[in-house]
């Protein structure tokens, strides 16, 4: 697989090893140092303007080893998109197992340590040879998770390979711990100035000779630093008389950015110096962009021309198309744009935010529309993308993207806030999804919705049917007037079918469920949905023809259910419950207990995202649970799931059908004998939660700040986990939560014990 046949986006030029003038100096010790080192971490922590990027670039030439390099931004500030990034770049290198991709594609908000983290992990670990994996600017990323994620990472790299980090700051992983067990290369301020000799050396590549005695002061008001080197180099080749500029150069920010403008652009010609400044808007720039933003043409030869002219100019690819700045260069002339033209900026974004449009790259557009304040077409933007980038599992950005609008966007624009609502459910946050859809029902804006429909009522009815707060006969009323409103080719149709057809089954009209249901796979498949409409109806079906002993029909349709599911990557879907239930329901018919069991597991997994924002799957997924540890003779795991199934009901009463099967369900419960051996099925949501955090570095401290708890109620969920696994470590757990299929034996090897935390 090429990395331009991955499932997911990824940003091709963050892949590509940065482009390195020739003669750029490089100190040698340091990459001998690099060379020889064999500790699975490798950091490179100092101020912008130290050579970092430089570093391991030569590094990289000089090692035999291959590189993977993921050069970082405010964009992989999402786990997802950081481990899309990260998979590609070791895949570039060496290939890896499809499946990881599949992994890292569509939604899945427990996803990363379930699946995700241990996917790529586990590819980590499999390499046939040493490989080098470069995280570049990893002060970019600030998320929690994003870091986690790393340091998960860290316990699966291979004897021979190393992963290297360079970051204006340290990062917040363990460092201390791993330093105590020499884990870690550590490169920092100290080794990365220059002394006197080689600042003479950097000088002279830049052109620029100095008597002895002003070499010395320099350096010496540098304090070594080879950025601040190369600003008075290039000064002095803008026209400064050198001993004066070299001899006024200090260190200290504010001096810097005087030097900078007095200095330097002020000596340059005056196109070039406004060329420099405008583009500083721009994260990466390209002609095409430069000739938008600038309204002039031409550009691609300007960054060609400064690329070769001046060391801060960084080219993105081997074609010399995409180039961005030094970052310390771009905030210096950014800082300056602001100080002298800030009435331009916002003009310089709405044109970079208008030609992205144009040439569909609508992320970047939003980013540029925003910084612009261009308010109404960044929602208009999010309209399109916002809901399509939840179910591609970039939740974080979804999230972080709705969070820029206020409640005047929502209710000029509708769609957004029935999509946050619609997100809020999907992510454990049902409670927050009533007051969006009333902000959406209150919306004065007019004309046509993007899927056509007239106005905004069909679409928060499909939603209100989903989440049957108020009951089953509420649900079939906002299901039938969605139909009666959405036009033919709407996304929610699907939906609204099916929602017609549970409320139809929950009130006892079977042979209603069983229409509607076909008719929302008709309806996606016309469609086109790549979503969970198809396999979700089909395992309805199948568990609806099971309960009328139609197990032929069951069978086939399970089958098909789980095909999609397993073929289109969507295991970790919420839906997905459904499928794996029905599929166990099938194998314990067949008498097929083991593939029983293994279905049941992968719902188990699940668990943890269902809640009483969906109340019917929740319920009809933990009765499924319920009856098959029954039929298994685990009564102790049946009366877990009830229980928590219970906990559901009493917040959502009114689900029809359901009610009376709990009630049965809980007789037979109360009937039954705990059997030896069924504890490690009776984990609760919660304990579900914290199970994968176990393998990791992250003390119960960290792993309770990560789910919103307390320390205590994070360890006594694991010591219950001990005590229903028979174990009394974390690493016993996880062992055996791989034993019995609570997590996945192909994906998640044993990490190393020197990075699992056990206290």
């Amino acid at each position: 697989m090429l990395v331009d046949d991955l499932p997911f986006d990824v940003v091709e030029v963050k892949l590509a090893d940065p482009q390195i003038r020739p003669g750029t100096l490089v100190k040698a010790d340091l990459i001998e140092r690099l060379c020889t080192s064999r500790s699975p971490l490798a950091t490179i922590v100092a101020p912008a303007g130290y050579g970092k990027t430089t570093l391991l670039a030569k590094w990289a030439e000089a090692d035999s080893r291959p590189f993977g390099w993921v050069t970082l931004d405010s964009g992989d500030d999402d786990a997802l998109v950081l481990l899309r990034h990260i998979a590609a770049a070791i895949h570039r290198a060496e290939s890896i197992d499809p499946a990881v991709f599949e992994a890292l594609s569509g939604a899945g908000g427990s996803a990363s340590w379930t699946s995700r983290v241990p996917r790529i992990g586990g590819a980590l670990a499999q390499l046939e040879r040493p490989l080098v994996l470069v995280l570049d600017d990893l002060h970019a990323v600030a998320n929690p998770a994003c870091l986690d994620a790393v340091a998960a990472l860290l316990g699966y790299v291979p004897a021979g390979s190393q992963l290297a980090i360079a970051s204006r700051e340290a990062p917040e992983l363990p460092l201390a711990r791993w330093r105590s067990r020499g884990l870690v290369e550590e490169i920092g301020v100290a080794s990365l100035r220059l002394d006197e000799q080689e600042a003479g050396l950097l000088l002279q590549a830049a052109g620029v000779e100095l008597e002895p005695g002003a070499l010395t002061d320099l350096a010496e008001r540098t304090e070594g630093w080879p950025a601040g080197l190369y600003l008075a180099a290039l000064s002095m080749n803008a026209g400064s008389p050198s001993p004066a500029s070299a001899a006024g150069f200090g260190g200290d920010d504010q001096f810097v950015a005087e030097y900078f403008r007095l200095e330097l652009l002020s000596r340059l010609p005056p196109a070039e110096a406004r060329f420099l400044q405008y583009t500083s808007v721009l994260d990466r720039m390209c002609g095409g962009l430069c000739d938008a933003v600038l309204q002039t043409t031409r550009s691609a030869h300007t960054l060609e021309t400064l690329a070769r002219t001046n060391g801060f100019m960084v080219p993105l690819d081997r074609q010399r198309e995409w180039y961005r700045y030094h970052h310390l260069f771009r905030e210096l002339l950014r800082n300056e744009l602001e100080r002298s033209e800030p009435h331009a900026v916002a003009a310089l974004n709405r044109r970079a935010m208008d030609w992205c449009i144009a040439n569909d790259l609508p992320e970047a557009a939003v980013r540029y529309g925003r910084a612009a304040g261009e308010t109404g077409t960044v929602a208009r933007l999010l309209e399109i993308l916002l809901l399509p980038l939840y179910f591609d599992g970039r939740i974080q950005t979804a999230e972080e993207w709705f969070g820029w609008l206020g409640e005047d966007d929502l209710v000029q624009h509708p769609a957004l806030a029935v999509y946050g609502a619609w997100i809020a459910v999907l992510n454990g946050r049902p409670d927050d999804a009533p007051p969006l859809l009333a902000l959406a029902d209150g919306a004065t804006a007019t004309g046509p919705l993007p899927d056509g429909s007239a106005t905004i009522e069909p679409w928060i009815a499909t939603l209100r049917a989903h989440m049957m707060r108020d009951g089953v006969e509420r649900a079939l009323a906002d299901a039938n007037l969605a139909l009666e409103q959405l036009p033919p080719g709407s996304w929610w149709v699907p939906g609204s079918l099916r929602m017609r057809g549970v409320a139809h089954g929950l009130l006892g009209a079977t042979d209603r469920e069983t229409e509607d249901l076909r008719a929302s796979i008709a309806a996606a498949e016309a469609l086109g949905a790549p979503g969970d409409d198809v396999p979700l109806a089909q395992a309805l079906l199948a568990l609806r023809a099971a309960k009328q002993s139609a197990w032929g029909e069951a069978a086939e349709r399970a089958r098909a259910a789980q095909a999609i599911v397993d073929e289109k990557g969507l295991g970790d879907y919420t839906s997905s419950a459904v499928v794996h239930a029905a599929t166990a329901r099938v194998a314990l018919h067949e008498a097929r207990r083991e593939d029983a069991r293994a279905a049941l597991a992968r719902a188990h997994r699940l668990r943890p995202q269902l809640d009483h924002g969906l109340p019917w799957m929740a319920v009809q997924v933990g009765l499924e649970l319920t009856r098959a540890h029954l039929a298994l003779g685990e009564a102790s795991a049946a009366r877990a799931v009830l229980s928590e199934t219970g906990h559901v009901l009493e917040l959502r009463p009114d689900l029809g059908t359901l009610v009376q099967e709990a009630r049965e369900l809980g007789d037979r419960v109360a009937a039954s004998s705990a059997s030896v051996g069924a504890w490690a099925m009776s984990l609760t949501a919660a304990e579900l939660r914290l199970l994968p955090y176990l393998a990791t570095h992250l003390t119960f401290v960290e792993i309770a700040s990560r789910l919103f708890i307390s320390r205590n109620t994070a360890k006594t969920e694991a010591v219950a986990i001990y005590r229903k696994f028979g174990v009394s470590s974390r690493s016993q757990a996880i062992a055996r939560a791989i034993e019995v299929g609570l997590l996945d034996s192909s994906i998640y090897p044993q990490p190393e014990a020197n990075f699992v935390q056990e206290v």
